[in-house]
């Protein structure tokens, strides 16, 4: 019970911290949303508002100008502008355009006839409906009437004949800018409540598939089986890294299961070695009861079988460190390794090794792991041609312009037809070099430094007699 709550708990921190990167996008989503629809929202306002009052304004402005145009041209008298008869005089010319509400003025500041609305009468009024000279006008101004506001203008009529007062109600273009403001925040709040839901839905729907990549990460680490199956949908950066990390996890499952491999071979390769030893020396217990020639045939296998033994563990060991070298890959010329690789070869089997290179051999890779390959193919060839018909041939050529090719030629026995496909497995050895000795992995790194460098091995019989074993390397420029 105890293992399980870890578990759990770690399944119940993913989901919140998904949950919270949920809720961190919708509120981030619906701040965005309200901030650009407030935004808009006020500027669409504001502008609507002033357009609106500008237009209005000037429309007063503009009756005034003609009620100011018209006592100065004509001198009229308080009763062209009476009520009776308006729709043909000066009072209808004033009223017709935007309903404004008129209301004359006596020579004493009286008010001789009412509009539709009574307007207030103050102390600037009165002087102008006594002035001489026709067109004097008091500025506009505010005025209460009523629960409505007016904006109010008083012209002279001259001759101390009276005033107009023209007015026109703001009250009601201010009402409607109120309901206009109360419309504008109605459609914010609701847009940035549409955002939220949104935000919500497209976050979910998001980190949905973070809760299920998270959930196959969670059962990894807690049963640690590689072969769970990571769900996978669409071709976004979240459906990326759910490929990438199915990829992640086939690898590392290719690994593990390469690295069983390789611990089962060398158990039981190790295994025939090891149990020799021990009933040699069981036996060296009882030497001295031994005859001197048997004495020098029991040490002899002992050192034979320890240097088995010591080749086999260096090979495992190469075997293993081969995919995580540390060399840094650079510039090198195949060419020059094979000199190498030959001069090493003489001195160690006797052999005649001959060189041939053909064209531009420069390649990008490591080259001790290439020189490595070059050597097991050239020791494997010497093993096999005991008989030493011929010289052992290490060709280097370029086979085109993207493929480097390495050969290996010698005049032995040559690979059985059925062994072709297997001689570079891992242990595997031909039923005719079962008495030979080796361990079974010197093709096998060929193969493994082959794939490395881009390229794969091959294995044949030769024309005449022999084998040809080698590999390809890629031979790009390099990056």
């Amino acid at each position: 019970m105890r293992t399980g709550r870890p578990g759990r708990f770690g399944r119940w921190v993913a989901r919140a911290r998904l949950s919270s990167l949920r809720t961190t996008f919708t509120v981030s989503f619906a701040a965005v949303a309200a901030a650009v629809t407030v935004l808009v929202g006020f500027l669409s306002y504001d502008a609507a508002a002033r357009l609106v009052r500008v237009d209005q304004q000037t429309v007063f402005e503009g009756v005034v100008q003609d009620l100011l145009d018209e006592v100065r041209r004509n001198p009229l008298e308080p009763a062209d502008f009476a009520t009776a008869g308006a729709g043909d005089g000066p009072r209808g010319e004033l009223v017709r355009p935007s309903g404004t509400v008129v209301q004359v003025l006596g020579p004493d500041g009286s008010v001789v006839d009412r509009g539709r609305t009574p307007l207030p009468v103050d102390a600037a009024d009165r002087p102008i409906a006594a002035a001489r000279a026709a067109g004097r006008l008091v500025e506009h101004r505010d005025a209460d009437v009523g629960d409505d506001v007016y904006r109010v203008a008083t012209v002279s009529l001259g001759g101390g004949r009276g005033a107009v007062q023209v007015a026109q109600e703001f009250s009601g273009t201010e009402d409607l800018l109120r309901d206009l403001q109360q419309r504008t925040v109605l459609l914010v709040g609701a847009v940035v409540i549409a955002a939220g839901l949104f935000g919500w839905w497209l976050a979910r729907r998001i980190t949905s598939r973070l809760v299920r990549l998270a959930g196959a990460a969670e059962d990894v680490a807690r049963t640690g089986r590689l072969g769970i199956q990571v769900p996978v949908a669409g071709y976004d950066e979240v459906a990326r890294l759910g490929r990438s990390f199915d990829r992640m996890l086939g690898r590392l499952a290719q690994s593990e299961d390469d690295q069983r491999r390789l611990v089962q071979d060398a158990g039981h390769e190790l295994r025939t070695p090891l149990t020799s030893l021990r009933t040699n020396i069981s036996i060296l217990r009882r030497i001295d009861e031994l005859p001197p020639a048997v004495r020098q045939e029991l040490v002899d296998d002992l050192a034979q079988e320890s240097r088995e033994l010591t080749d086999l563990v260096n090979e495992l060991v190469a075997l293993a460190a081969g995919q995580s070298d540390t060399e840094p890959p650079r510039r090198v010329a195949l060419g020059d390794l094979a000199d190498d690789v030959a001069v090493a070869a003489r001195r160690r089997t006797g052999r005649a090794v001959t060189v041939r290179v053909s064209g531009d051999t420069a390649v990008d890779g490591r080259p001790a792991a290439l020189q490595r390959a070059m050597s097991n193919l050239v020791d494997n060839a010497a093993k096999f041609d005991r008989g030493g018909s011929g010289p052992i041939e290490l060709v280097v050529t370029r086979a085109d312009r993207d493929t480097v090719r390495v050969e290996v030629l010698d005049r032995g026995p040559g690979i059985a037809q059925a062994d072709l496909d297997r001689v570079f497995d891992r242990f595997y050895r031909a039923p005719d070099a079962r008495s030979l000795p080796g361990s079974g992995l010197g093709l096998s790194i060929v193969r493994e430094v082959a794939a490395a460098h881009g390229g794969e091995p091959f294995a044949g019989r030769r024309e005449g007699g022999g084998s040809v074993t080698g590999f390809t390397v890629a031979g790009g420029t390099v990056p």
